[in-house]
């Protein structure tokens, strides 16, 4: 592919990802309006709802991004790019025409298996970028991602001012005009005679976490990340209820409250390297988890909206738990086993968001409605904080045990 294309198809998927992700962020701090309006309950009840919408979602990106992956190795990964944003586009103005909640599981259902979209683009990106460039490019790919997570709620906030809506028939307005952008702009990556047969077998989201059960120190550290994730599915979850609920937030406020929370992982990211370099990563690892833990706390007794925001500032630090997670598990694994290790992390990410938004919402719903046995909506905070809690101690066992089992295997050579 000529340098020009290459380029081309590359701003293309930046911005295909960054589009995504705006989409997501614009509809965030109006859902629970719009379920509200929908259901005619409080945002107790609403916050349930929305669990739920997050489950389908989730289910169906686990269940999908396999199968995109697999279609574009067999028909190529321009049309199912293309035809993954047109179904996102419509997706968005069907949840904006919603006259039922029923209509916005459907929507959700769409939005899992049309947001699965990232396998074809990261492929994409593998298949444009040589060898030298590649860790490069899928730096901009995860800078789009966190660009995203700080516009998208921020013009969600603005947007839902004018109704509940508004943000989705924008969000559709984004998603149909990059379709029209890349019907011209990208090429084809991946020629006929390097494409495979499609395979269901192959497009098993739980297969890679079936082999990576043989190595005890990689599972275990498989499920930190897990259960970390799990924690972390906190804020997507229960966010926007909890804050109306707790503070009376605005639409515009809780957009950007979660402006903010981008911004903050999006430095903490830039960040991880030097401190990994100092502190090593298993020490990063440590204090990160731990300034979790605190932030889970204090979400937990905020008394005001401003304190949110101070707490939100535990991230800096939390924010270095995945990548040096990563990094650890990523030096245990042979350079020829480094994808399939790649899927089951996703996998763990999956998961975590399947089982997450039902969790803390329910504990939300539970804690906060009228017949609450105790009111403490804070209760989903603190379940974080104990599952942040478990991580750690999983973590450093794990750890201990796999160094305990190399200077035995040292003591028997």
């Amino acid at each position: 592919m000529p340098a020009l294309s290459r380029r081309h198809a590359l701003t293309f998927v930046l911005i295909t990802v960054l589009i995504d992700t705006i989409g997501l962020g614009i509809i965030m701090p109006v859902t629970p309006g719009l379920i509200r309006d929908l259901t005619g309950e409080g945002l107790s009840a609403a916050a349930v709802y929305g669990g739920w919408l997050a489950f389908v979602f989730a289910v169906m990106q686990f269940l999908s991004a396999p199968v995109l992956g697999n279609l574009s190795d067999r028909f190529g990964r321009r049309p199912v790019l293309l035809l993954s944003l047109a179904v996102l586009g419509v997706d968005y103005i069907i949840m904006g025409l919603a006259p039922t909640l029923a209509w916005l599981f459907v929507g959700r259902a769409l939005a899992g298996i049309a947001g699965a979209s990232y396998t074809p683009a990261y492929a994409y990106v593998a298949d444009i970028s040589p060898p030298e460039r590649r860790a490069h490019n899928f730096g901009l790919i995860g800078a789009a991602f966190g660009g995203g997570f700080i516009i998208g709620p921020a013009i969600g906030g603005l947007l839902g001012e004018f109704g509940p809506r508004v943000p989705f028939f924008v969000a559709a307005s984004l998603s149909l005009l990059n379709v029209i952008y890349g019907y011209f702009v990208l090429p084809e990556s991946l020629p006929p005679d390097l494409r495979r047969r499609f395979e269901w077998k192959r497009s098993n989201p739980l297969g890679t976490l079936l082999q990576m059960r043989k190595q005890s120190t990689i599972m275990g550290l498989l499920s930190v990340l897990f259960l970390w994730e799990l924690a972390t599915q906190v804020f997507p979850s229960i966010w926007p209820f909890y804050t109306m609920y707790r503070f009376n937030w605005s639409v515009a406020a809780v957009g950007w409250s979660l402006a903010f929370i981008g911004a903050i992982f999006a430095i903490s990211q830039v960040m991880t390297g030097a401190v990994v370099a100092r502190l090593g990563e298993r020490r990063a690892t440590t204090l990160g988890i731990a300034f979790g833990i605190i932030g889970y706390i204090g979400y937990t007794l905020a008394s005001q909206g401003w304190m949110m925001y101070v707490w939100l500032s535990t991230w800096l630090v939390a924010g270095f738990v995945m990548p040096a997670v990563t990094a650890i598990l990523s030096h245990r694994v042979s350079s020829d086993a480094q994808g399939e290790l790649q899927g089951a992390i996703a996998c763990c990410y999956s998961l975590a968001a399947i089982l997450g938004p039902p969790l803390m919402t329910q504990l939300f719903g539970r804690f906060s409605g009228e017949s609450a046995p105790i009111h403490f909506p804070g209760a989903p905070f603190l379940c974080a904080m104990l599952l942040s809690v478990g991580c750690l101690l999983l973590f450093r066992r794990t750890l201990n045990n796999n160094a305990s089992q190399l200077a035995a295997n040292e003591r028997q050579g």
